[in-house]
């Protein structure tokens, strides 16, 4: 009889196969692990001590300088809307012009969109301007409702002090075109400019959103207030106006608005209708940058010239000095256009390009005349 050795494996019964189970695969169990290659020396850090970059005040230096704004005018500190929070703001006087670079045309930041339907679509697939809305939309989602209200605070949110003296007009930024309705029943008094308001006149502009930044303009031009405002504006002989801008960019509270216009004439001069603008959009960040709009509950004044320049501007409540700065500064565009021949007939000159090179090059340098 011949016996045949029978592997141990097979005679194993099932509970010794169970208690000798393993997850591990046996190929990759016995594999032998390759070595590994030498790590590249690591360089041995610099000598810290010595060096005064490694100091925490140096540090710290360098981290404030890094988070600085590149701007450091009178606007780069203001509190504004959204960014981080500010706790501690003192304004000061604006030492350079504010404004846009480039000179209003009517019809500009009308807030309504003029692209074709082949434009729209083309738009509509471009991954990249997509990219671009949505930086736009999380900006606003991520702008604190509250924001403009905790900002007033500071100075009953006053952002910069009015300028010591007009700025000179060759160094002078331009108000900006903006759209809206005007209290007149006049026809076309519902898709109104303020650019060929502006033109051919010295005018003191307001600029508020509720009747809290109205009433601080108020401080600037009302009779009560500023009574040798209104005594210049009347021996103006037609060159001098008043014009207040009403922003209101949500959709309900503009329809209030317009919902009150006959108390709003009533309670206007017929002749300044045409100079009372209730506007809806078409104010984008890049405008209120430019002009120091940086709280809506705020009411701005400003002085503009002949061209659309802004030569004088306060924000909030006006301090002691600033409202005789506006009149003396009216006085002032009222001499220049005297020189210059500007009466009520006045024709825009077209800016000529070595001209217009040459501003671009002097609105570098800060200037105040």
């Amino acid at each position: 009889m011949i016996l045949r050795t029978v592997p141990s494996r097979t005679a194993t019964c099932l509970l010794c196969q169970s208690r000798s189970f393993s997850v591990s695969y046996r190929r990759l169990a016995d594999k032998t692990p390759k070595p590994r290659p030498a790590a590249a020396p690591v360089a041995a850090p610099p000598n810290t001590a010595s060096s005064p970059a490694a100091t925490p005040a140096a540090k710290v230096a360098s981290q404030a300088a890094e988070d600085a704004p590149k701007d450091t005018g009178p606007l780069a500190f203001a509190p504004r809307a959204y960014g981080p929070s500010v706790k501690e703001f003192t304004p000061t006087a604006l030492t350079r012009p504010i404004g846009m670079p480039s000179t209003p045309s009517a019809g500009e930041n009308t807030g309504i969109d003029p692209r074709s339907l082949k434009q729209r679509r083309d738009d509509f697939v471009d991954y990249k301007k997509h990219l671009a809305k949505r930086e736009q939309l999380k900006s606003k989602l991520a702008r604190p409702y509250f924001r403009d209200w905790s900002n007033m605070q500071f100075h009953k949110g006053k952002t910069f002090l009015a300028p010591p003296r007009p700025f000179k007009a060759d160094l002078s930024l331009y108000f900006p075109n903006l759209h809206g309705r005007t209290l007149s029943k006049a026809p076309g008094a519902d898709a109104a400019n303020t650019t060929p308001v502006l033109e051919g006149r010295a005018s003191v502009v307001t600029v508020f959103s509720s009747l809290w930044a109205e009433n601080q303009a108020r401080t600037f031009t009302s009779p009560e207030a500023n009574p040798a405002l209104h005594a210049a504006l009347a021996s103006a002989g037609g060159r001098a106006q008043l014009v207040r801008v009403n922003v209101e960019e949500d959709v309900f509270k503009a329809w209030l608005v317009r919902l009150f216009m006959g108390s709003m004439r009533r309670k206007t001069a017929p002749e300044d209708w045409g100079r009372y603008f209730l506007v809806s959009r078409g104010i984008s960040n890049e405008i209120r940058e430019s002009i120091g709009v940086l709280n809506s509950k705020v009411g701005y004044t400003y002085l503009v010239d002949h061209e659309c320049r802004i030569r004088w501007a306060g924000s909030g409540n006006a301090e002691p000095g600033e409202r005789e700065g506006l009149v003396k500064s009216l006085y002032r565009l009222l001499d220049e256009m005297a020189k210059e021949g500007i009466g009520a007939n006045y024709v825009r000159k077209p800016v000529v390009a070595a001209a217009a090179a040459a501003v671009a090059a002097k609105r570098g340098v800060a200037g105040a005349a």
